[in-house]
């Protein structure tokens, strides 16, 4: 019996040391490398070298747009605040006309005069810095530069006409700084009700 195990002992030995040496072999054994053409090596060249110039193109291209948007908008925050100067003169303008005490007084009458040249100077100013503000009354909505704060009832006007202007809006160049707040039509209940008798009685004959 111990002949026997002392057998198949030394057996799996040789296994394991066979299965060593063929491992060892495999991992020594260098990988072929693709061998390439002088032709193929100067395609790949070419290529990268394709491709580098075109990313360097597609950075210039980004810089340049960048240099020229911050040298266009560079002052729309600046802007957009400015706004609130205009924003604030129509808000006393209409608080003196509110106020009791001053109605049909000469007092009234200069102030006013004085903070309307002071808002066209400042229109000017925009002006000249191709900042414009949007003629919307009478126009139909465009969502664009418009924003519809109320409905009012007209049937004389196309339903989604601006009837009312609430906040002036203004573009800067080709954008748009802020929307102008407005009041479009509507037609009146009356008039949808007539209309719509209207089209059932030509329906029915």
């Amino acid at each position: 019996m111990e002949k026997e195990e002392n057998f198949k002992n030394k057996d799996n030995i040789e296994e394991v040391k066979s299965e060593t040496k063929d491992q060892k072999f495999s991992e020594s054994e260098p990988e072929k490398e693709e061998i390439k053409t002088p032709e193929e090596k100067i395609a790949e060249l070419e290529d990268k070298l394709t491709r580098t110039f075109a990313e360097m193109e597609n950075q210039r291209r980004r810089f340049e747009k960048e240099k020229e948007e911050a040298f266009e908008y560079g002052g729309f925050s600046f802007a957009k605040e400015a706004l609130n100067l205009i924003d604030n003169l129509e808000r006393s303008k209409q608080i003196l006309k509110n106020d009791e005490t001053l109605k049909n007084s000469e007092a009234l009458s200069k102030t006013l005069e004085h903070l309307n040249i002071i808002n066209k100077d400042l229109i000017s100013i925009f002006s000249k810095n191709e900042i414009k503000p949007i003629d919307c009354l009478n126009k139909k909505l465009d969502p664009n530069f418009h924003q519809a704060m109320m409905e009012v009832e007209d049937d004389q006007k196309e339903s989604g006409t601006i009837v009312q202007e609430i906040q002036k809006g203004f573009t800067i160049k080709d954008r748009l700084l802020r929307p102008s707040l407005v009041g479009v039509s509507k037609k009146s209940e009356n008039k949808v009700k007539k209309n719509e008798e209207n089209k059932e009685n030509s329906e029915n004959k």
